[in-house]
């Protein structure tokens, strides 16, 4: 999806609050947000000014003009180069599962739809599903139905659902699930048509889907193999 880009940060845990806070008054309002744990040796991490393995992890929507604007302030307000406070990069996207969908993950940013794209000569892609917490069964199931092999589920908790109502005409639960899909790219559509039609807004797992281009897989071709038997 031409210009369009999922934003991920990974920070100290500590520094949650101000990088949400920036984000949002920079127009990004929709994030999601979970904990992980550094893994750095303790000598490395004195090295590189380290103060704890404690981290942040936030997922965000961006565009191309958003992103410019943001790395600037991370690396001014934030010194984000500076060893021992965070990284952020982006992913392209390839494809987002509805139009009202699009429109709540990039309110505030100026964003006009292109072509629908992935990078060249990718053969798989990356489906990432965020659900209300419980649904992912029914989300997998849904998936499969449609030639998923299988899925990896996280949890998140969601700022900027209180907006929802104004896009979908229902609330959102701030409590989510990440659910991960890798599948093959000429799968991708059916796939997030299946998830869609039974986990969509219009169900209680009020699913939002879309899908990341992957330039190279390892460990799928036995199951994919099974599947074509």
């Amino acid at each position: 999806m031409s210009g369009l880009y999922l934003m991920t940060t990974i920070a100290n845990r500590n520094m949650l609050p101000k990088f949400l806070g920036f984000y949002q008054e920079q127009g990004v309002l929709v994030n999601l947000i979970t904990l992980g744990r550094g893994t750095a040796a303790s000598e490395v991490m004195d090295y590189f000014g380290l103060e704890s393995a404690e981290k942040a992890v936030l997922f965000g929507v961006v565009t191309d003009d958003s992103w410019r604007s943001l790395k600037k302030g991370l690396q001014n307000r934030f010194r984000i180069d500076v060893p021992g406070t965070g990284i952020a990069f982006t992913v392209p996207l390839a494809s987002i599962g509805g139009k009202r969908e699009l429109k709540f993950l990039t309110e505030q940013q100026e964003f006009v739809k292109g072509e629908e794209g992935t990078l060249k000569d990718t053969t798989h892609e990356l489906l990432v599903v965020i659900a209300n917490q419980g649904y992912s069964n029914l989300i997998m199931e849904a998936a499969k139905s449609a030639g998923a092999g299988g899925g990896t589920v996280i949890h998140a908790r969601g700022t900027g659902m209180e907006r929802a109502e104004s896009f979908f005409g229902v609330s959102l639960a701030s409590e989510k699930e990440i659910i991960f899909i890798v599948s093959r790219t000429g799968q991708r559509n059916g796939i997030m048509k299946a998830v869609m039609k039974e986990a969509g807004m219009e169900s209680k797992a009020k699913s939002i889907i879309f899908s990341l281009p992957v330039t190279s897989t390892a460990g799928l071709r036995l199951v994919e193999d099974e599947q074509s038997d």
